[in-house]
């Protein structure tokens, strides 16, 4: 029976998920147009930040209790899984367009800062609080940025868009980023049972159910977003929240405590800069990430895995 239950509660965290998305997507995209906002902006901040937020509260929760050893691979760990796994995953399912700016600056930006954080690790076997401060200026800079390209980038709003009331989409975020998380705390605890049930080691469950559960986020709203035609919240999404990660999680962790950067988060941290490469590759031609650059992008992931599990 207790089985029985895991499997319901699996499958309720999972529609949580959907449903959450759903409304996110379309909250996040109402408000976009609404207010002329490029959807892209809206990708890179709001949907980035809302679906890190189980990154954000894993790893500052764990600061706040003198336990910040796990923010490193929490952060390096879910970036890698972003780009590789769910990028993978909805390019393989529908093409995603990738704008001009994300190729020029957004990509590049955030393979900046992977080398920042590495040298930051490398440097003093931690991030330090004055690292922690160079971070968030970095995550200042990013905002700025953000703000001017929604001033310059006005789009009109559509007539169907203007009926909608602003409170009713930001209702539609609010909620769906509350069934996101959610959703994902309750399927991840689900999984975990079910896998301990069938006797599966500690370590199996923590590289690929516990790993992927805190990204189940990105995962949900980047596929919701493609397959809305919504191909600028799906990209900004994941770029947004590779940034977010590093910039505002690491960098606000940092701030209450020193940061441990094991040596072992070098070969993981150069493998997420590794990983940001090939997304740069795969779009830099033709603005376009399609299902063979997604297949690359989870062959990447699945000789990344078997590396680990060779290190056990």
């Amino acid at each position: 029976m207790n089985i029985l239950l895991q499997f319901l509660l699996l499958v309720l965290g999972f529609v949580m998920l959907v449903k959450g998305a759903d409304w996110f997507v379309d909250g996040a995209a109402g408000i976009a147009e609404k207010f002329g906002i490029p959807q892209l902006v809206i990708g890179l901040t709001i949907v980035a930040m809302g679906t890190s937020a189980p990154e954000a509260a894993v790893s500052i929760t764990a600061a706040l209790k003198n336990n910040a050893d796990i923010t490193i691979g929490n952060v390096v760990g879910s970036n890698i899984l972003n780009i590789l796994v769910i990028l993978g995953v909805t390019s393989v399912i529908v093409a995603i367009a990738v704008a001009d700016s994300t190729v020029k600056y957004e990509i590049p930006y955030m393979l900046f800062i992977s080398v920042l954080l590495l040298v930051f690790g490398y440097t003093g076997n931690e991030i330090s609080f004055l690292e922690g401060i160079l971070l968030w200026i970095a995550f200042i800079v990013y905002l700025v940025y953000l703000f001017i390209m929604a001033k310059n980038n006005k789009e009109e709003t559509p007539e169907d868009e203007k009926k909608k009331p602003v409170w009713l989409l930001i209702v539609l975020v609010i909620i769906g980023v509350v069934l996101i998380v959610k959703g994902s705390d309750v399927a991840v605890a689900a999984a975990t049972k079910i896998a301990q049930a069938a006797h599966l080691s500690e370590r199996f469950i923590g590289l690929t159910i516990v790993a992927l559960g805190t990204s189940l986020p990105e995962l949900v709203t980047s596929v919701t977003a493609a397959r809305k035609d919504k191909a600028d919240i799906a990209i900004g999404n994941i770029v947004g929240s590779n940034m977010f990660n590093i910039l505002f999680v690491v960098g606000t962790t940092a701030l209450i405590t020193p940061v441990p950067f094991a040596t072992g988060f070098v070969i993981d941290t150069l493998i997420s800069i590794a990983a940001g490469i090939l997304l740069w590759i795969c779009v830099f031609k033709k603005h376009k990430l399609g299902r063979a650059g997604g297949v690359l992008m989870l062959l990447g992931y699945i000789g990344y895995f078997a590396y680990l599990v060779m290190l056990k």
